[in-house]
């Protein structure tokens, strides 16, 4: 899995999945999660490709221990969507 590119001012990452389906699945899982935090990414979606960026954007679009947590909460939703075979 790749890592995150951290520049202090935004966290990028782009997963990669099998096809569309599963990029979309991907998306769908993360979003209760993501809402239980109150921390909202920026993502976009190409084919199978799903790009994340966070800031902080009250904080003067900068990283913060929030990007790092949802950060992790993605990771997880990927590694678990790996693990058990998407």
């Amino acid at each position: 899995m790749t890592t995150w590119i951290n520049n202090n001012k935004e966290m990028q990452k782009t997963y990669s999945f099998p096809d569309f389906e599963t990029a979309m699945q991907f998306m769908q899982r993360a979003t209760p999660l993501i809402t239980s935090l109150d921390h909202h990414p920026e993502w976009t979606n190409i084919y199978n490709k799903v790009k994340v960026t966070l800031t902080t954007h009250d904080a003067g679009h900068i990283v913060t221990d929030k990007d790092q947590e949802l950060a992790n909460l993605l990771d997880g939703v990927y590694a678990q969507m790996i693990n058990y075979n998407l």
